[in-house]
């Protein structure tokens, strides 16, 4: 039986954001502004770039400011810069330095928001409505992202109902786009279908991504899964860097190398350079299991501009 596939694919890289955050030692800002430089060199025409979160609970994004800041001689007009705001306070830190578009996130579990980010379902969206509200005022765009669609660390499989729920939630708050993410990789095709699917009453397929981690080796599975349902957008890191801080076991985001590999072989248009993106994957991947001193960041700057 024959099967069609979107002719195209956007790639959101975010390891800058969602893959460094994860590090037990602070990256320097250098190094990230390196990661972000490789990407966009390699065609990446979107990335999380930081994240507007308090110092005190992630403190590897705590040089957002520093590392915009850094961005900006070089920012590229056709490549969008994402960033991941709590709240207000963090909407008005992000703000000042422009971002393209922010994301907002909610659960799909009542569990995980509660101990994420130390509030209910419902209280999120309500935090989250004037930071959408804000931002589409001043001409950003945004993204709602929901985590553990399809299964939950601390309350096992999550329904579908819930998924639809939370979407249409984020929709009537402003969000433009619905990332449907696995956050801990418990998911398989089906399972995945069927939290896409609930989405889609409430939010059209071209605005719908996937963001799925490979935990137990099912990520390129359930990306095939989603293409079949016409997704066109996915969240990928390079050498699949990142988890989940508060999902114990959690893997690593599916690596951006090999979804590209993937769609590149059947056909499916990114705009990426696979041999520089894998260069870009191998550069911070030597990085992190060398050391965080400045003199290795400073090598890499080096390697990078030889």
């Amino acid at each position: 039986m024959s099967q069609s596939y979107p002719n195209d694919v956007l790639i959101v890289d975010v390891s800058p954001r969602d893959g460094l955050q994860n590090e037990s030692k602070t990256v320097p800002t250098v190094v990230k502004q390196a990661l972000i430089e490789d990407l966009i060199a390699a065609g990446i025409k979107k990335l999380e770039a930081t994240s507007f979160v308090s110092p005190k609970w992630v403190p590897q994004m705590g040089d957002n400011g520093e590392l915009l800041t850094a961005l900006a001689p070089t920012r590229q007009a056709d490549v969008c810069y994402s960033v991941l705001v709590p709240n207000m306070r963090g909407f008005e830190n992000a703000v000042v330095y422009r971002p393209d578009e922010i994301v907002i996130f909610g659960s799909a579990s009542e569990t995980f928001s509660q101990k994420n980010i130390n509030c209910s379902i419902d209280e999120s969206i309500e935090r989250f409505a004037p930071v959408a509200a804000a931002a589409k005022a001043q001409g950003i765009k945004v993204r709602g992202v929901i985590s553990c669609t399809v299964g939950c660390p601390y309350e096992g499989e999550i329904d579908p109902s819930q998924v639809a729920y939370v979407t249409k939630r984020l929709v009537d708050i402003g969000a433009e786009c619905i990332g449907i993410a696995d956050t801990i990789g418990v998911g398989t095709p089906i399972k995945v279908q069927r939290a896409l699917q609930a989405a889609l009453h409430h939010i059209d397929v071209g605005a719908l991504s996937g963001h799925f981690h490979d935990t137990y080796g099912q990520a390129l599975s359930n990306t095939l899964a989603a293409l079949q349902l016409g997704v066109r957008e996915f969240d990928t890191s390079v050498a699949g860097l990142g988890g989940c801080p508060y999902a114990k076991g959690a893997t690593g985001n599916v690596a951006t190398e090999d979804v590209v590999y993937m769609l590149h072989g059947m056909g499916i248009s990114t705009g990426i350079d696979l041999d520089k993106l894998v260069s870009a994957g191998e550069r911070i991947s030597n990085y992190l299991e060398r050391s965080n001193g400045s003199s290795v960041a400073r090598a890499l700057i080096n390697q990078r501009l030889d």
